[in-house]
């Protein structure tokens, strides 16, 4: 025997046998979004190229650097579009080597251009939206927490910190997704990705248990407006101008340690510092005496203003695939005294170094990281 009910905004189906009652959720579909003019999705592509590919892969497979995500499954942008997309794509993830990309917090693209690239990935995906409500999804948290280690910490990280996958404990995140995006990722799984569906693999009630459970690691967030230091001059490129040059031992041509580099900056050394990171993630931590030099810049350009006598050290969070992006363009250039941060910034805050944050006090490192 069935009947269909509505339960938080949803249409349930029930069925009914052996005394149990299986619910099953059935979600209606909804208009897609505007399509792009050739213009439009030309200059997404091409964006898309430019600032992306790096992470995600120049095929959108994801998982090329950092554990970034695929951007081809289908029930990401069944459930994502637009905000659960653009807003991470605008602001960045905290605490991930995801970047803000809106120019209002530091990044390269306006704002028609992150919404133009958010519907150029979903018109890519061949996906059809799905409607979700505004609703939270109700479960045990403790529940949820058990099945979650059963199931996720493995990839996860056991307080949805990301291990191999995606960290789910982000506040950002959390903050900017709907439960029901939470609850259809773990329903339907990522296409082409390891995250498999658990429809039918978990009951409907503890899918909304581990829903309940990654919403509690929400607690306490709150947005900030971020201040925005001022971009360093190229008089100011060079740190310590008038000193020597440092003598790095660098493992297998190119890489520098965290200890040698923090060696150097505190005997003054003559040497230029290169953050190749998004510019909005300079603006959240950087090492003092960087200058932002993002990987996709147009480096014809910006080399005009470094010097090729000057001792080079670039670094990133991937925590090294920018940088070294960077340092193989640079020595195409002519550029021979470089080298990479072998930890990145990460592992440079993670050990205890320290970092400028954005409203301009240097921080031991000693706190949760943020780039």
């Amino acid at each position: 025997m069935g009947k269909v009910i509505r339960l938080f905004g949803l249409t349930i189906s029930c069925y009914l046998f052996s005394g149990w009652a299986i619910a099953e959720h059935i979600y209606e579909k909804q208009d897609p979004p505007r399509e792009l003019t050739a213009e439009q999705a030309a200059n997404a592509a091409a964006n898309y190229q430019k600032y992306c590919t790096l992470c995600h892969g120049e095929d959108r497979q994801g998982h090329v650097n950092d554990h970034a995500p695929s951007l081809r499954s289908k029930s990401l942008f069944e459930s994502g579009v637009p905000h659960s997309i653009l807003r991470p794509l605008s602001y960045g993830r905290q605490g991930t080597a995801m970047g803000g990309y809106l120019d209002e917090v530091g990044g390269p693209m306006t704002l028609d251009e992150v919404w133009d690239l958010t519907y150029w990935l979903f018109w890519q995906s061949g996906a059809e939206r799905v409607k979700l409500t505004e609703n939270p999804v109700q479960g045990d948290i403790q529940r949820g927490e058990v099945v979650y280690q059963q199931n996720c910490a493995s990839c996860h990280g056991k307080n949805g910190e990301g291990v191999t996958a995606p960290a789910l404990g982000n506040q950002s995140a959390l903050a900017h997704n709907k439960d029901e995006f939470i609850r259809y990722a773990i329903e339907k799984g990522r296409q082409g990705t390891p995250m498999v569906a658990f429809e039918g693999k978990l009951s409907e009630a503890d899918i909304d248990n581990v829903t309940a459970f990654i919403r509690s690691k929400a607690s306490g967030w709150t947005m900030e407006k971020p201040v925005l230091h001022a971009l360093p001059t190229p008089d100011e490129y060079v740190i310590n101008p008038k000193n020597t040059d440092p003598d790095f031992n660098l493992s297998e041509g190119k890489y520098v340690s965290s200890e040698d580099l923090f060696a150097a900056l505190e005997a003054h050394k003559k040497m230029i510092l290169l953050d190749t990171r998004v510019t909005s993630v300079w603006q959240r931590a950087h090492i003092e005496g960087s200058i932002p030099f993002p990987y996709y810049s147009e480096l014809e350009d910006k080399v005009t203003d470094l010097p090729k006598d000057v001792q080079i050290v670039a670094y990133c969070s991937c925590p090294r695939a920018a940088a070294e992006y960077v340092v193989e363009q640079l020595n195409d250039l002519g550029y021979d005294k470089t080298a990479v941060l072998y930890e990145g910034i990460f592992g440079w805050m993670n050990m205890g170094y320290p970092v400028m944050r954005a409203e301009g006090a240097i921080d031991d490192g000693q706190t949760e990281p943020e780039h």
